[in-house]
């Protein structure tokens, strides 16, 4: 199975499509002794969105080729063929793990013990598109996975497990996503698999009373405005690290910043300035006045450049105290 989801973008339309397998590595039925492999290869098939011209190939498909296994890519799952084509498999559970396409209930029904999902939040909370993003950029300190049986919502299904990770202060998008969720999402997935496969795998309902639904979170979430308070600067470059990318302006030119460090003013000289003006230059970086104290920027990266340390940026672009920044 496919157990990597793009950081920052769970799935328009609240799903990404990579891949529909089944229970028995994918959509695989039992076999008997001796022949079990064999026809275990024969069922075993891998779904993944069609490409856009352009674009990367597809890692799983790439992993399935490698693997000679039949890859199938049809550009949408609303159509009856599709759903012939997929239940001609008599596939036993379908596991998604990153869904770009809507898929409707027609297709997720197909298989005998239905379809699972991995969604980056704790269901109700942080349905849709960007569920990493938002519990960083509000504030969160904890975040989580679930496993859920998805329906023909956005993140409504019953819910199958889940499992709860800190969102510590210095958290960004990248580590929340990279050193725990996708982890655990790996290991949270192959768990729902052995329920499903033992029979005891759980349907929890969500109470949607709780529910909240974010759109997708992109360059127009993560302007920064310097007149906010340094706590919803410094969630907002977190929850956007790495992407979209927290931005402000410079000469009217976009600068994307990474990774900074509040520093919250204890009196007034703490602000002393002008909200986004550049306070101090230093060697590892540069601090911008905010509402209620300062922002020391410490990685930054121009439109057309890469990533560097915000002191030699700084340092090229001849940056000055009393610059501003908007």
């Amino acid at each position: 199975m496919d157990r990597r989801v793009k950081p920052g973008d769970d799935g328009k339309n609240g799903r990404t499509f990579h891949a529909y397998r089944g229970a028995r590595p994918t959509g695989v039925r039992q076999g008997g002794v001796g022949g079990a492999a064999q026809a275990r290869r024969r069922r075993r098939r891998v779904y993944a969105a069609p490409e856009k011209e352009g674009a990367k190939a597809d890692p799983l498909k790439e992993a399935a080729l490698a693997a000679k296994l039949p890859v199938h890519q049809p550009a949408s799952y609303r159509k009856p063929e599709v759903w012939e084509e997929f239940k001609a498999l008599k596939p036993d559970l379908q596991v998604m793990a990153f869904v770009t396409l809507f898929v409707p209930e027609e297709f997720l029904n197909i298989p005998t013990k239905g379809s699972i999902q991995y969604h980056p939040s704790l269901l109700p909370k942080y349905r849709g598109p960007s569920a990493i993003n938002w519990p960083i950029i509000q504030g969160e300190t904890e975040t989580g996975l679930s496993i859920f049986w998805p329906d023909n919502g956005l993140d409504t299904g019953d819910v199958l497990l889940q499992k709860k990770t800190q969102i510590g202060p210095d958290d960004s998008l990248g580590s929340v996503y990279f050193d725990r969720l996708f982890p655990m999402g790996v290991e949270a997935m192959l768990e729902a698999v052995d329920l499903v496969k033992a029979g005891k795998a759980p349907r929890i309902k969500q109470d949607h009373a709780q529910a909240t639904y974010e759109g997708r979170c992109g360059r127009d979430n993560a302007r920064i405005d310097w007149g906010k308070p340094w706590r919803q600067i410094h969630n907002l470059i977190r929850g956007c690290n790495p992407a979209p990318g927290a931005w402000t302006t410079l000469e009217d030119k976009p600068l994307q910043v990474f990774e900074a460090k509040p520093l919250p003013a204890r009196d007034p000289k703490g602000i002393a300035g002008k909200m986004g003006e550049v306070a101090e230059v230093s060697a590892d970086g540069f601090t911008v006045v905010c509402a209620d104290g300062r922002i020391k920027v410490l990685r930054v990266k121009t439109h057309d450049g890469p990533k560097v340390a915000a002191g030699e940026f700084a340092a090229t672009a001849k940056l000055n105290p009393a610059t501003r920044l908007v």
